[in-house]
């Protein structure tokens, strides 16, 4: 649905690499590198989002870095919005309906570094998970949100990209 209101898939997918999780970061050549797009496409849209405020900039060497301002007063809606957008809520939901007594949940590999390849990797921390209930859950999911799951239980999350959905409070 956000496809429709934005409508230069460069921009969204942009703004989903960023949005997604705030430690991600790129530079206009790994970018197009990672979204097989032309230098001037990235370009463009970078300058746009940096322009509104929505990415810092930060020089090093001969390149620059962009990253999400996260003071931006947007940054919280854009945030949520993108992980609606992904289905991080309703995963979120799913998991943990029934699954025990769960620590943590957290998204790694290519969507946790802004990557929209349609296949998201879960681990998920705590005592007593019912693991079999997320045999089952990987299905309902997929239909749910369109995306396959892959489910790992693991007795603490120390992905250094990990982006947590979750966090017991204590």
């Amino acid at each position: 649905m956000l496809d429709y209101l934005i409508t230069s898939k460069t921009r969204l997918r942009l703004l989903i690499k960023f949005f997604s999780n705030p430690k991600n970061q790129g530079h206009l050549r790994g970018l197009a590198d990672e979204f097989g797009e032309s230098t001037n496409a990235i370009r463009k849209e970078l300058n746009h989002l940096s322009e509104a405020g929505l990415l810092l900039k930060s020089a090093e060497s001969n390149k620059i870095d962009y990253k999400a301002n996260t003071q931006h007063p947007l940054f919280s809606n854009l945030h949520d919005l993108i992980q609606k957008y992904l289905g991080f809520d309703q995963l979120l939901a799913t998991v943990l309906e029934r699954m025990g007594d769960v620590d943590q949940v957290a998204l790694v590999g290519d969507y946790a570094r802004g990557l929209h390849t349609g296949k998201l990797k879960v681990q998920i921390s705590g005592d007593e998970v019912n693991e079999e209930y997320l045999d089952r859950l990987s299905e309902r999911i997929k239909e749910l949100i369109d995306k396959e799951v892959e489910f790992q239980v693991t007795a603490e999350i120390t992905h250094p990209d990990a982006l947590f959905l979750y966090q017991k409070s204590s």
